[in-house]
């Protein structure tokens, strides 16, 4: 623990430094990011190791403004000479860019108060390349013992650790770290004579400990990939579609992508002129949590210092805000959302954190029982949306729904439509799982194009 807090004052010392120096050299303002991070990847193949990777790396953002002019420089070099080159850089590239009347830090009476949220988000557990292995590997022979898998395409366990520093002209000196553990699977059913289908199964967590079984995630996936073999092609019409979760949370990060800040001040998004507006069908809400206890989204503050808070997006299918950093909002007139995310290398953007579509009340088997003829997607790919009209086509598999039941399995078909529309005609059901940061339950949507042969 004393050496965690040693390092934390040496990495705070570090960026006041770098702070002071590009003051001297120029800038009015100016904050700086530090990033450390690790991770460990494995990836095991038909009983074959394939690949055992180890990262580590420590990389420094500085951001300097003149008057309203900004500059972002990085590095991974953090020795003295670096450092002054660095500031010198900066505030060199400050003074020749076209101002921004919008940029600017954060007023200190807007910043997070110390003691930051916790929301046990850092694994303080770091697993061996052995664990990681073993998982990967017990992941893959479960699924392949399951009578009629006949490939795989590999399982992958990986875990990271990302810690972030940040101090600022403006008061501001956060620190905050989080860790992400995850576990997949791709496998085969059938042979080339019969025909072949693919599926796979993942598992996602903050701590190790808060993933599925191996064993679970291996027999998942088979099971999936031989659901699908004796794959049909249908007829194009236009029917009811139902997103299984996994792929209906899709659709939360396309609207999440029209209501973004950076969209909205452009005028890039079909959704531009609907706050306040009814956007989903009634009943439809939309919540953004960062502050949900191990969420893999989950962040006590922005990246630009500000409090992070519960954020209702739309409330009985009414847009209630945007996600906004300083920037967009000033745009806007408007305040920060506390959306703000950042790398090293580049200004803030928004962002969401936990993000998901509230639960309906019915059963998903409800959802689909008076649906006469449909599809039930569970995979998606080549996923095409055009942000400023809403036009939306995808390629798709999953299985054709008949007189109200899971009837057989398609594949080689698209679905289309325009968001607006479908954001309209969305209907819940009651089983969301937060799986994957971004989530929702089963969805449907009435009058989408399938088009097959």
């Amino acid at each position: 623990m004393t050496d965690n807090i040693n390092l934390l004052t040496d990495n705070i010392n570090l960026l006041n430094d770098l702070l002071t120096r590009a003051k001297k050299m120029g800038a009015d303002e100016a904050d700086v990011l530090l990033v450390n991070a690790v991770s460990l990847t494995v990836s095991w193949r038909l009983g074959t190791l394939e690949r055992l990777e180890r990262a580590e790396g420590s990389d420094i953002g500085l951001r300097v403004l003149i008057g309203n002019r900004q500059a972002i420089v990085a590095s991974s070099d953090s020795t003295s000479p670096s450092l002054d080159d660095l500031a010198e850089r900066a505030v060199a590239m400050a003074r020749t860019v076209p101002e921004d009347p919008f940029c600017g830090l954060a007023e200190p009476p807007l910043l997070v108060r110390e003691p930051l949220p916790d929301l046990d988000i850092l694994d303080t557990v770091e697993p061996s390349a052995e664990g990681l292995i073993t998982m990967a590997r017990t992941a893959e022979e479960s699924g392949r013992a399951v009578h009629g898998i006949t490939n795989s395409q590999g399982a992958t366990a990986a875990w990271s650790r990302r810690a972030m520093t940040l101090v600022g002209s403006n008061k501001l000196a956060i620190h905050y770290a989080g860790s992400h553990a995850s576990l997949s699977v791709a496998l085969l059913a059938g042979d080339e004579e019969k025909g072949m289908e693919r599926d796979y199964d993942y598992t996602y967590a903050v701590h190790s400990t808060g993933l599925r079984s191996a064993e679970d995630v291996g027999r998942t996936a088979a099971a999936r990939a031989l659901k699908r073999l004796g794959a049909r092609k249908v007829e194009t019409q236009v029917v009811p579609v139902v997103y299984e979760p996994r792929e209906a949370c899709s659709l939360v990060s396309h609207f999440l992508s029209a209501i973004n800040g950076v969209s909205v001040t452009c005028g890039t998004t079909f959704l531009k002129d609907s706050l306040h507006q009814p956007v989903f069908a009634a009943g439809v809400t939309i919540v953004d949590d960062p502050l949900r206890q191990r969420g893999l989204r989950s962040k006590p503050c922005d990246d630009e210092g500000l409090p992070t808070k519960r954020c209702v997006l739309v409330a009985d299918g009414v847009l209630q805000s945007w996600l906004l950093d300083l920037r967009s909002a000033r745009q806007l007139g408007l305040r920060s959302t506390g959306h703000a995310s950042r790398n090293t290398a580049g200004p803030p953007v928004p962002a969401p954190t936990n993000a998901y579509l509230c639960p309906g009340s019915l059963e998903p088997a409800a959802l689909i029982s008076d649906i006469q003829q449909g599809l039930y997607v569970t995979e998606l790919f080549g996923i095409g949306v055009n942000g400023v009209t809403g036009d939306y086509s995808c390629g798709a598999a999953g299985f054709w729904i008949e007189e109200g039941k899971i009837s057989y399995p398609v594949h080689e078909v698209t679905v289309a439509g325009n968001l607006k529309k479908m954001f309209k005609t969305l209907s819940i059901a009651n089983d969301i799982e937060f799986r994957d940061g971004i989530d929702s339950p089963t969805v449907r949507i009435e009058g989408m194009t399938v088009a097959g042969r």
